[in-house]
This record gives C-alpha cells, sequence and structure tokens, in this order.
C-alpha cells in the first residue's frame, strides 16, 4: 500500500529545473537579508570571543576568586 505524493513529480522536476537554470545568486537580496544573515552572526560571534577572553583573563590573574 503506497501513498500518493503531496505534488506530482513532474511539477517537482519542472520547479527544480527552473531554479537550477537561475544563474544569479538568491541570497543577500534586500536590506534586511545582509542584517540577519551576516550582521547577527558577526556580533554573537564578537561576543563570544569577547566573552572568552575576558574569562580567561580573570580566571589567569584571580580575579573574583573568594579567599
Amino acid at each position: 500500500m503506497t501513498e500518493s505524493p503531496f505534488r506530482p513529480r513532474e511539477v517537482l522536476l519542472e520547479k527544480q529545473k527552473h531554479f537550477q537554470s537561475i544563474r544569479k545568486h538568491t541570497y543577500l537580496k534586500g536590506p534586511y537579508d545582509k542584517v540577519t544573515s551576516v550582521a547577527i552572526p558577526l556580533a554573537l560571534a564578537a561576543t563570544s570571543l569577547f566573552m572568552i577572553g575576558r574569562g580567561v583573563y580573570n580566571m589567569s590573574n584571580g580575579v573574583g576568586k573568594k579567599e
């Protein structure tokens, strides 16, 4: 007992050929795409590197250590 697919195979192949024939890049089109896919990851990476560096500095110098 097999279940029929959601879309016919011919339609999927047609759409696949269409999208594979496009030569332009389809990413980073609008101004908000640049914010969500470039600025936010860069900000997260910079913040995490800063926090890791600060933690290493504090551990190596004994900052915040209870005596």
